[in-house]
């Protein structure tokens, strides 16, 4: 692995140090949840991460406590982070966990300094906060105390049901500063989760989630993404999918269309070759231009998605008054000093409120 090509001194963004050979703990744990596993435990030299401003991100800075996830979603966009690291993009992003078991100290420290002007914090934007190593190294706790201790507004996005461990903290955090919680579920269709989204919980639980949050004070909107081409895109599945988003108590639904970037997407169309061959070529055709589908597709699914949610009760009308939190359709950053990240690609934004 890549551990000793980031440098110390780094001459440019692309070899910024993220840790030194000294600091990484290799572990594997013989259980059920973590069989097949390997966690590369290290002590980050920094965590509070500027997001490009190319990315026009709606939030400025974000914290990443994990790289690599056991999510395993065929589809994810930071794939191609695990290779800054010399990792493989597609078993070994699913399988090679990095833990930054110092990430609340360091971000106790950081919003400790007088150059640290209490911007909003955004989490789960690189990959999931709540994935299942989460439940091993409990990091979030530490995290949203040092957030919470300094009224620092923050939001995460999540498909874990794990989040529910630190709702009180949430509810705490959420009395003295601004809390935004999404949760993302972007079909409800059994089949297609087993195969593109294998280690998360399945969309049931992510709604009963949505559900508790809701009902224990936390508005929760439901990130819709993504809606995946000619899989998760029929009249019905679209239809089915928000009218159980509204059923959950989501205070708002915001519909994003698959992208598939360098790393996910050969790994993507890995996956369709040996689950849907005869999807290949529309898909090449759809995404010949590049990372996104075409403007006049997502166009499509956005304004169908909207009137489904006027319909059940979760559009604009319905959802007025409700605290609001701002999420993007590609919540991409750059770690610094880190090894960066992908590096930003033109395409929409679609900037929503929840």
């Amino acid at each position: 692995m890549r551990w000793d090509n980031l440098a110390e001194n780094p001459t440019s963004a692309r070899d910024a140090a993220l840790f030194g050979t000294d600091v990484v703990t290799t572990r594997t744990f013989d259980t059920p949840e973590f069989r097949g596993i390997t966690f590369h435990e290290i002590r980050a030299r920094s965590i509070v991460n500027r997001v490009p401003g190319a990315s026009r991100m709606p939030f400025e800075w974000t914290v990443n406590p994990y790289r690599g996830c056991s999510h395993a979603c065929v589809y994810c966009f930071a794939r191609k982070t695990h290779s800054y690291l010399d990792l493989d993009t597609g078993i070994g992003f699913d399988s090679q966990i990095v833990v930054k078991i110092n990430a609340p100290e360091l971000l106790r420290r950081h919003l400790a300094s007088r150059r640290w002007q209490g911007a909003h914090i955004a989490m789960g934007t690189n990959v999931d906060c709540y994935q299942r190593a989460e439940g091993r190294y409990r990091l979030m706790p530490g995290i949203i105390s040092a957030l919470r201790d300094r009224a620092n507004p923050f939001s995460i996005l999540t498909k874990g049901t794990l989040i529910l461990r630190d709702l009180e903290l949430l509810r705490q955090a959420a009395q003295v500063t601004e809390v935004g919680v999404s949760v993302s579920v972007g079909f409800t269709d059994q089949e297609l989760w087993r195969t593109v989204e294998p280690g998360t919980p399945s969309p049931e639980r992510r709604l009963d989630a949505v559900r508790t949050l809701t009902d224990s004070g936390i508005a929760c909107g439901v990130l819709m993404a993504p809606v995946i081409p000619f899989l998760g895109d029929s009249a019905d599945q679209l239809r089915a999918t928000v009218r159980a988003i509204a059923a959950s108590g989501a205070t708002s639904v915001t519909p994003l269309v698959l992208h598939l970037r360098p790393g996910a997407r050969e790994w993507f169309m890995q996956w369709l070759r040996e689950h849907h061959a005869y999807l290949v070529p529309r898909y090449e055709r759809l995404y010949a231009e590049g990372a996104y589908a075409p403007k006049w597709y997502q166009r499509r699914i956005t304004r169908q998605v909207h009137e489904l949610a006027d319909e059940f009760g979760i559009g604009p009308a319905g959802r007025a008054g409700r605290r609001r939190v701002l999420v993007a359709e590609t919540p991409e950053t750059t770690e610094v000093p880190d090894a960066p990240d992908v590096a930003p690609e033109p395409g929409p934004t679609q900037l929503t409120l929840l």
